[in-house]
């Protein structure tokens, strides 16, 4: 009986503060965007990142989107965007009327190439998002050096990636490398506020921009003035609340995480055709989903051992779609690795209450097909 229950890819631990401070909010009748869990939760936030200013979000898109408004990204621009993400990090630049210009990924880190960066910089190239893929960081020391060089911005998207860490000349928390860091805090998240998003950044004028955007743009210091066309990119002092809960024990998460990481890789390794999840010598990886690349001589192909591995009753996805191959940004230029990660890729049970055994059981069902 206990070989049938189901295995999900990943769940929310929510044991710690959360009921408690949502009754705070509950019994204060603070429960809108105003509220004592906002400030607290932007200012946790920018101290476990090491940043000077965090803005909360509606959700990781909207973190996105409102860090380009606020750099001034604009119709006419181009941004440049790894091939292989998941869309909102594309769609939050065609939301601003600039170009998505597509890179490819190289097959080491399944990140952004900063050498194919180059390849892509035109004059009307503004800033480089780099997407910190399923919690491995990007090579951001490289990445860094061209955006100096060619006088560009750069955006974190580390909506994935929460305490990953690259050594650059310490080691740094990703996020707080470039101009702006961006996170999401949906359900499936290292840490959770079931929909959410927050912008950090060292830069006092950006922040107080995305501020104003993010409220309508209205002045802080003049309710009901707007001085600019802004949004309803604000969080809810219950999604809050709950944030604040999750972000008491981020460190516990992503121990579990390194942890479940290294069992896979211990039960998995040398068995042909699995290749497993990166983790380079200059990054700390959060594995926020472990995964693993499913090719020759294993004898099954990805989507067969996602198959066998439904019947059984655990939950895995794919890899994303690279984007050159989606309708809105379709294109006909070779992007061969992100077109090879996405053929090959498999996200594993990855969720933080996953039990040794069920990842032991994972394992034995991949090594069954051989």
């Amino acid at each position: 009986m206990i070989k049938n229950l189901f295995i999900p890819l990943a769940e929310p631990d929510l044991d710690g503060n959360e009921s408690k401070y949502l009754s705070e909010c509950i019994c204060s009748s603070w429960i809108s965007s105003k509220g004592v869990f906002v400030n607290k939760f932007e200012s946790s936030f920018a101290k476990f990142t090491k940043t000077q200013f965090a803005i909360s979000t509606s959700n990781g898109t909207t973190a996105l989107h409102l860090s380009l408004e606020a750099l001034g990204i604009k119709r006419g621009d181009e941004v440049i965007v790894p091939d292989l993400t998941f869309i909102a990090s594309a769609n939050a630049v065609s939301y601003t009327g600039a170009k998505v210009v597509l890179v490819d990924v190289d097959r080491k880190t399944w990140n952004i190439d900063p050498i194919k960066i180059r390849l892509r910089i035109s004059s009307r190239t503004k800033a480089i998002m780099v997407v910190h893929l399923y919690g491995h960081p990007a090579k951001m020391s490289e990445i860094i050096q061209i955006a100096k060089e060619k006088n560009l911005t750069v955006i974190e998207d580390a909506a994935e990636a929460h305490g990953a860490e690259v050594k650059i000349k310490h080691w740094e928390k990703v996020g707080g490398i470039g101009d702006v860091g961006c996170f999401s805090f949906y359900g499936n998240k290292i840490i959770t506020t079931g929909e959410g998003g927050m912008v950090v950044t060292n830069n006092r004028k950006l922040a107080e921009k995305m501020r104003i955007l993010r409220d309508h743009g209205q002045k802080p210091d003049r309710r009901y003035y707007h001085e600019v066309i802004g949004y309803n990119y604000r969080m809810t002092n219950l999604q809050a609340a709950i944030g604040c809960a999750q972000l008491e024990r981020i460190e516990k998460f992503i121990k579990r995480k390194r942890a479940i990481a290294k069992l896979y890789n211990h039960y998995l390794s040398g068995i042909e055709g699995i290749i497993l999840f990166p983790e380079t010598s200059w990054a700390k990886s959060v594995y926020w989903m472990y995964s693993i690349l499913v090719d020759r001589p294993y004898p099954k192909t990805r989507d067969q051992l996602m198959q066998i591995l439904a019947k059984k009753r655990i939950e895995t996805r794919p890899f994303f779609y690279p984007l050159h191959q989606l309708p809105p940004y379709k294109q006909h230029n070779l992007f061969p690795n992100s077109t090879y990660l996405a053929a090959h890729g498999i996200n594993l049970p990855s969720g933080v209450t996953l039990k040794d055994s069920e990842i032991e059981r994972v394992a034995q069902i991949v090594k069954q097909q051989i």
